[in-house]
């Protein structure tokens, strides 16, 4: 999906990375957040207190961005100066596995994404095609690499088009109730983060996975640390509930983020 915000980027600013020399592996917390609700949610004052003290620690604190943003939207907003640089993005709604170059580049990983461009292999204008006609769908502009977005109106939508995708040997990713992500089988935020997490070789205890609504759920399920922080859509609410690795922050955004590595002492 491409998820909607008021945080405002426009900006004549531009700011490269300052990327740290040390590995994710070896950097004693890594935070793998997703933005929009997460990361940019909460007060100023709560967002920049996470976003000064991430900075001030990169040499002990990885960053990765999971979302269902595009890079471009990545990128611009990293130059404005108003979000630190993450050291690696997941991006597309796991779709796009990238790592960030000194020149502030989202470079794709071609080795962790050979499978999602396999499984997706160029659907993109048969879902748009078949599609087109379908009530309550609207195309989402931005052109994606491997998924297809739409903003939903769940009062118009019929059931007849998540069956056609379901046919393609597609999936179906609907969230907040009003985005509709078509997806490669078997890829999502989750799945992604954990290919990159092993890919890095990071110990799972010292990785928090931090999210807000149900295109989350599959990265707060893979058994780190997790916290559904404050404001979090009540569907993932109910579905995170019973797991023990999972905090519901009662901090929304930023504050939630803090409330939780506090809570699971990770740094």
């Amino acid at each position: 999906m491409t998820e909607q915000t008021t945080f405002s980027i426009k900006t004549t600013t531009r700011v490269l990375p300052r990327l740290h020399p040390a590995p994710l592996a070896s950097r004693r917390f890594v935070l793998a957040t997703d933005l929009d609700g997460t990361f940019l949610g909460g007060t100023f004052g709560d967002r920049q207190s996470l976003y000064r003290w991430i900075e001030s620690s990169r040499e002990t604190i990885g960053l990765v961005f999971v979302t269902g943003r595009d890079p471009a939207f990545i990128r611009d907003l990293c130059f404005s100066a108003k979000v630190p640089w993450p050291d690696f993005v997941i991006g597309d709604v796991g779709t796009t596995i990238a790592e960030i170059t000194p020149a502030g580049e989202i470079a794709p990983i071609r080795a962790l994404e050979a499978q999602i461009t396999r499984a997706w292999n160029d659907s993109g204008a048969m879902v748009r095609e078949m599609l087109a006609d379908e009530p309550g769908l609207r195309l989402q502009p931005t052109g994606f690499r491997h998924r297809v977005s739409y903003d939903m109106d769940p009062q118009a939508i019929r059931p007849s088009a998540r069956a056609k995708v379901e046919g393609l040997g597609l999936e179906v990713l609907v969230s907040d109730d009003r985005y509709f992500d078509v997806l490669p089988p078997g890829v999502s935020k989750g799945p992604s983060l954990r290919r990159l997490i092993d890919h890095l070789g990071l110990a799972d205890e010292r990785v928090l996975a931090a999210g807000d609504t149900l295109n989350d759920l599959s990265m707060l399920t893979l058994g780190l640390p997790a916290v559904a922080v404050g404001g979090s859509e009540v569907a993932l609410l109910d579905r995170v509930a019973q797991l023990p690795h999972v905090h519901a922050a009662a901090g929304v955004g930023a504050a939630g983020i803090q409330e939780a590595i506090a809570a699971f002492d990770l740094h």
